[in-house]
């Protein structure tokens, strides 16, 4: 069966130099994002250094960095300087501070100036609706939306994320962003309602080929793994 994923972006999530080595050369890839959690987990202790980096590795496709500062003044700061990295930087601001403090004033003010932001943490329609109207009219921006951690309450992301589609739909220079993936079902979920971009992990990306495979074929080559396994084991009864 083919999966038909329309106009749907495919952006690469981790901090992975090797992983995002690789995956520059996927026909499917067409953007970067990071953030501190992926960093630190993947070892970066230079953040700067590693950014360049990356800037240098990706010279041609949108990329996302974070700021870090819990203030929104040195937010601004350090928003201001990752722009300056190149034109096809997106700087992630939260959409609260760790004080749930709303970070509308500082998106009006780098949106003012020409910074392409990546408004990241939103899960509800009514955060989408009020980082649209700071944003809208201004230069590119992504709003990313946590599907996955929707989901992960209990709740179905679908018509959370169709819902924040139609509060977008007067603002053509806002994308929105299905981010925090954690299927490929997800993929098929997203290009489905119309949602322009989602963000995909390295090791997710690696199932790609999976994406509307023939089910009794797969039935089958799992039995055929479950067996070799227990022979490589040397199990016996």
């Amino acid at each position: 069966m083919a999966i038909d994923l329309h106009d749907l972006k495919l952006f690469a999530d981790g901090a992975d130099r090797a992983g995002i080595l690789k995956l520059r050369d996927h026909p499917m890839i067409k953007g970067f994002t990071t953030n501190p959690t992926l960093m630190r987990c993947a070892g970066i202790d230079d953040y700067e250094s590693f950014a360049l980096d990356l800037m240098q590795l990706v010279p041609d496709r949108p990329v996302s960095f974070e700021v870090f500062s819990d203030d929104f003044d040195t937010m601004e700061d350090q928003a201001r300087k990752i722009a300056s990295w190149g034109d096809h930087v997106y700087v992630k601001v939260p959409i609260t501070n760790t004080r749930g403090d709303s970070s509308a004033e500082l998106q009006q003010r780098l949106a003012g100036a020409g910074v392409k932001i990546n408004v990241t943490a939103l899960m509800t329609v009514a955060q989408v609706e009020r980082t649209v109207a700071n944003l809208a009219g201004g230069p590119p921006a992504f709003i990313s939306v946590f599907a996955g951690r929707i989901a992960d309450t209990g709740r179905d992301p679908v018509p959370i994320m169709r819902d924040a589609l139609a509060a977008m739909a007067a603002a053509p220079n806002i994308e929105l962003m299905w981010a925090s993936t954690r299927e490929l079902l997800n993929v098929v979920q997203a290009a489905s309602i119309g949602c322009q971009i989602i963000t995909v992990t390295h090791d997710l990306l690696k199932k790609l080929p999976v994406l509307g495979r023939d089910l009794d074929e797969f039935s089958l080559d799992t039995v055929k793994m479950f067996h070799r396994d227990a022979q490589y084991a040397g199990y016996s009864l």
